[in-house]
């Protein structure tokens, strides 16, 4: 499986965010994640979307995080969110949505990000499994969401790793 950056707007992007958002739909009974994005958002250095290819070349697997600071949402100065993570039905249980999360870890840590946060439902516990076996603690709410009673929020401090330790990735 290849890991590569796009632009958010890139066509196999857009396709696999259509999937995401019928997902949301199926599950919450509503329209889907209504966070307003832009392809802006995920530019380097105050973001990054990544895109997973099968050998085939089929799209499997997206993931991006965009920078935040502190506002009257509830985020806080070096945060990083994570946005569109997500796996085709048929790639699931192959550990994909752990690369892209680590990768975009990376990444956030790269660019001077100090705390990776997230929003999820608690119609999809598979997430919440997730984030919690990568470290992630519940946290206040933040974003379009923080008052809605199907949110659960999760945040991880992106630590630096120690001069000389090596880094490992799932």
């Amino acid at each position: 499986m290849k890991i590569q950056p796009v632009p958010f707007d890139h066509p196999d992007a857009i396709a696999l965010n259509d999937r995401v958002q019928r997902e949301y739909a199926e599950r919450y009974g509503d329209e889907g994640d209504i966070t307003p994005l832009s392809p802006a958002m995920f530019r380097p250095p105050y973001g990054l979307y990544l895109l997973v290819h099968a050998p085939d070349g089929t799209p499997v697997a997206t993931g991006g995080w965009r920078g935040r600071d502190e506002d009257e949402e509830g985020y806080a100065d070096g945060d990083a969110e994570i946005k569109r993570m997500y796996v085709v039905p048929e790639a699931r249980g192959r550990g994909l949505s752990r690369r892209v999360l680590a990768a975009l870890e990376d990444d956030a840590r790269a660019a001077g990000r100090t705390r990776m946060v997230l929003e999820t439902g608690d119609r999809q516990p598979e997430a919440i499994s997730l984030y919690t076996s990568c470290g992630y603690e519940p946290c206040p709410g933040f974003g379009v969401y923080r008052h809605a009673p199907a949110s659960r929020f999760f945040a991880k401090p992106l630590r630096v790793p120690a001069q000389g330790s090596a880094s490992v990735a799932s």
